[in-house]
């Protein structure tokens, strides 16, 4: 058994540096988790993510779980704590449709029906799960993902969406490696 999982960690590093060796980003493993519960790619979460809520840190990218977006303004917190005082005093003074909150930057207001307290948003696993379930819901069966990216932005489509698709795609490049297939509707989700 020791035997076995050892061999197992041996594979994952070996994985781990292969993706590494051909430019591509291996998702962090909420990532993985919260994409496989909603049926979903973790590349495409992953990029989603790196979009909505990216910050640089050490010269690199990476998503920021305390990311606020108030009225269009990104505000980021060294805290959760801090990201939740920051929601109440944005909820005092916009509508809650014109807050944006955590890695994947679920909406207060149009999202309302999906957490019981604004700041359970700031929770990195809940935030991961709640976006993977808003791109299963914006997917169509036989429809490319980047649509679906698409939609999640804004469901009406449109000239935004569009944008976000081309943003998010750069990201998806990134994160898959040059000259990697695009997840599709008939990729594996990984």
């Amino acid at each position: 058994m020791a035997r076995r999982a050892g061999r197992a960690a041996v594979a994952l590093v070996l994985c781990a540096c292969t993706a590494i060796a051909f430019g591509q980003e291996v998702p962090p493993p909420a990532y993985q988790l919260a994409a496989q519960q909603a049926g979903v790619s973790s590349p495409v979460l992953y990029a989603v993510a790196l979009q909505e809520s990216g910050a640089r840190l050490r010269g690199r990218l990476i998503p920021w779980p305390w990311t606020l977006n108030v009225a269009g303004r990104a505000e980021r917190y060294a805290t959760r704590a801090g990201a939740c005082a920051g929601i109440r005093q944005a909820l005092a003074r916009v509508p809650a449709n014109r807050i944006d909150a955590g890695l994947g930057q679920v909406n207060l207001g149009y999202h309302a029906q999906r957490y019981e307290h604004p700041c359970e948003l700031l929770d990195p696993y809940r935030n991961l799960a709640i976006a993977a379930e808003i791109l299963q819901e914006q997917h169509t069966p036989g429809e490319d993902w980047l649509i679906a990216i698409g939609r999640y932005h804004r469901p009406a489509g449109g000239a935004p969406a569009a944008r976000y698709r081309r943003s998010v795609h750069q990201h998806l490049t990134r994160v898959l490696g040059p000259g990697a297939a695009l997840p599709t509707a008939r990729s594996p989700m990984s």
